[in-house]
């Protein structure tokens, strides 16, 4: 009997070591993989060139081409064994001529007010148009004031974040919808065009753009759709509730046919089971009016980094590893569709992909999917990642990129940074380089360094 418990506590006590042994391999692997973020990363680097170089890559324009250009050749610089081009037919959208929006009220000169036309927006003529506002905070106050008082006016949808949701992400999803379907919902009682307050919390004078769409079914007539700044958003409710006011609007967008494009999927094989992916990008397209420093330049270098990482630490990963530059993300999300169906065609094997697309801000943590167990592996790994700041373990999903993948049975994460700022700069002329601190972004690639290495050595899904 003594001899029978003396074997059990050998074995267990056995096991408890072997634990412990793998525990602290993994944690000094981890500590090994922020030191070369933190002193060896290119990053930053490949950034400011895709910034400077390429600036703007609204989809369908030359910038998104150089960028696709630019993406291939960086993944190969980076170590990638192999570079998949897969092609997209994105929407090309123009915004032609700077816009132009005037306020006009009885009596007083022309106040000019700061505006930017929504992605896929119509434009107004190069006449322009002028028309009464009326303002709105809902599509129920909208549906209440009718055709009656909607028809020949410009409608104002003047609503703003809510400012007690501790993530200002979730304030963006109540109002987005304000610029996604506004000017349909209000075309269909009439309306000429539709402004929205921008989808920002901060009181400046800076227009946020970001894409609409026209539900013809709803009603056949599109109509302009313009975003105003904070600030003017504030002098035309400060002018209308003093009486009637009118604005005259001027934008030169137009659809051309749709272009070309691809995705730019980096590709290290795995040793053991190379038709198995752990997957992780952002996406290549960016707004016109700015550099997409933040949306989703951060993202992509972020994700590309995986390809150097593995080759200069000589880490030889079990399944294969890809980063993935998406297309079309801003206005279409071709180039998310087009990864799914790839990878359908081919049967590829999928456990878990992410998205980081929303911004080179400091790390906090992850969102993943229940599905397949990826959530309960994830959780188990907190602790190897706690020391760096990664906190936050909580279930949900992947960006907008994947939610193609995620609907053939693919598990999914988003990589979460602090967002607190993100907002304030999203969509707009300022999000540039210079915004990009240098440190936050490699704790961020760092983060998904760390992840995917424990991934591919731990996470075997159920099936």
């Amino acid at each position: 009997m003594k001899s029978k418990k003396f074997i059990l506590a050998a074995v267990f006590t056995l096991a408890f070591f072997l634990t412990a042994l793998s525990q602290n391999k993994d944690s000094l692997q981890v500590r090994r993989i922020y030191n070369y973020y933190l002193q060896q990363s290119t990053c930053y680097a490949n950034l400011q060139t895709l910034c400077k170089t390429v600036g703007g890559r609204l989809s369908g324009s030359p910038q998104a081409a150089q960028a696709v250009e630019w993406a291939k050749k960086a993944m190969y610089a980076a170590g990638a064994d192999t570079v998949i081009l897969q092609p997209c037919m994105v929407r090309h959208w123009v915004r032609g001529k700077k816009e132009i929006c005037e306020l006009r009220a009885q009596g007083k000169p022309a106040q000019p007010l700061r505006c930017i036309a929504l992605g896929n927006s119509v434009g107004t003529g190069a006449k322009g148009l002028q028309a009464e506002v009326i303002e709105v905070n809902s599509f129920e106050a909208l549906q209440q004031l009718g055709e009656k008082n909607i028809r020949g006016k410009i409608v104002f949808y003047n609503v703003f974040f809510d400012q007690t949701k501790i993530r200002p992400g979730n304030a963006y999803g109540e109002t987005v919808k304000y610029r996604g379907s506004g000017a349909s919902q209000a075309a269909k009682y009439g309306a000429v065009a539709t402004l929205v307050r921008s989808m920002s919390s901060v009181a400046d004078d800076e227009p946020h753009t970001g894409n609409m769409n026209y539900d013809t079914l709803l009603c056949p007539q599109k109509i302009p759709a313009l975003a105003l700044s904070y600030k003017a958003a504030d002098r035309l409710h400060e002018a209308l509730a003093k009486g009637k006011s009118e604005v005259y609007l001027e934008a030169h967008c137009q659809s051309l046919p749709d272009v070309l494009s691809y995705n730019v999927v980096g590709q290290i094989t795995g040793t053991e089971k190379p038709n198995e992916f752990l997957s992780a990008g952002g996406h290549l397209d960016s707004w016109d009016n700015g550099e997409g420093a933040h949306d989703d330049g951060a993202g992509v270098v972020q994700t590309l980094e995986l390809m150097r990482l593995y080759k200069t630490l000589a880490i030889k990963p079990k399944h294969s590893i890809r980063a993935v530059a998406f297309m079309n993300e801003e206005n279409g999300l071709a180039g998310g569709k087009a990864y799914a169906a790839y990878a359908l065609e081919k049967k590829e094997k999928h456990l878990a992909a992410l998205e980081t697309d929303a911004g080179g801000y400091s790390p906090r943590g992850f969102n993943v999917d229940t599905a397949a167990g990826l959530y309960r592996q994830v959780l188990k790994l907190k602790p190897l990642l706690a020391p760096y700041l990664i906190e936050s373990i909580l279930p949900g999903g992947g960006g907008a990129d994947l939610s193609a993948l995620q609907k053939t049975g693919v598990p999914c994460m988003g990589y979460e940074p602090d967002t607190q700022r993100y907002f304030d700069i999203h969509h707009t002329a300022q999000d540039t380089f210079d915004k990009i601190n240098k440190r936050e972004l490699e704790l961020g690639a760092a983060a998904i360094g760390a992840l995917f290495y424990l991934l591919d050595t731990y996470y075997e899904p159920p099936y």
